[in-house]
């Protein structure tokens, strides 16, 4: 039962610490890029140049 007590705890500390984590990166402007989002559509596809050959 103490295992399930000293798990229970560290799981707690660990979400507390990923959670100051993020709320630091969202305070320091980490998600503030609006423009890259609207843009990013327009050139996700690299062009392939196809070598055709006439058969």
């Amino acid at each position: 039962m103490s295992v399930i007590y000293l798990l229970l705890t560290l799981s707690i500390l660990v979400a507390i610490v990923f959670f100051i984590a993020f709320i630091v990166s969202v305070k320091k402007g980490q998600y503030d890029d609006s423009y890259t989002p609207s843009v990013r559509m327009l050139f996700d596809d690299e062009l392939v140049k196809e070598d055709k050959i006439n058969n």
